[in-house]
């Protein structure tokens, strides 16, 4: 996989790559492959190497932000601060909801533990979260569901489709049941900027939403 040919969109300073489920953003502690890895060939002619403006987990794809200067970087970080910037997921869940939509507006808190590693978990004097929500499309059992988060908590949009709407993402290992490939995909990203047109890129689905029945358009 070469990172470098899922370039959504590119110019001086920034780039939205279409990022692969299964890479991680931050180079793990195996040692296995990450976006690090990656960072020297979407340098494309600066000096610099970009950097992540935003995460996304390991098992989501989609559109991931880059910087390609600290300056760039410091606006696009204090622009996912300020929720200006639009992001829109497509998810799998493992049902089919009783509504077509809503708001879900469930604080969460991070808890860990020796036996079960980390997670987050709602709790009412956790930090603000909040997603809306509506289905895109029903196949095999199973709803298609456009989320569009107005905050960017850690493990945000999965926590909510299992305690706000009540039915997991499917193939999520930590708040569903695993065994099948996360169906989770950043499927647009829109940063507006001050003194040049707005960033505006748009990740198609991935195979592995295909088979389970979703395709674009």
């Amino acid at each position: 996989m070469i990172l470098a040919d899922r370039v959504l969109f590119i110019d001086a300073e920034a780039i939205v790559v279409d990022k692969p489920a299964g890479l991680p953003v931050d180079a793990p502690r195996d040692g296995s492959l990450s976006l690090v890895n990656h960072l020297d060939a979407l340098r494309f002619g600066f000096e610099r190497h970009p950097l992540a403006v935003h995460r996304l987990d390991r098992d989501t794809s989609g559109c991931l932000l880059l910087a390609r200067n600290p300056r760039a970087h410091k606006r696009f970080a204090a622009a996912f601060e300020a929720g200006t910037v639009k992001k829109v997921y497509l998810a799998v869940l493992d049902g089919v909801p009783a509504e077509q939509g809503g708001r879900i507006d469930l604080p969460l808190t991070k808890i860990s533990s020796r036996e079960g590693g980390w997670r987050m978990k709602v709790e009412k004097l956790g930090k603000s979260a909040v997603t809306n929500w509506e289905v895109a499309g029903i196949a095999n059992g199973r709803a298609l569901v456009r989320f569009t988060p107005e905050t960017g908590r850690t493990h945000q949009l999965r926590v909510h489709a299992a305690s706000g709407i009540g039915i997991p993402i499917v193939g999520d290992p930590v708040y569903g049941t695993a065994g099948e490939p996360m169906l989770l995909h950043a499927t647009s990203l829109t940063i507006p900027r001050d003194n040049h047109p707005a960033i505006e890129a748009m990740a198609p689905l991935p195979p592995h939403f295909a088979e389970a029945g979703f395709r674009d358009g």
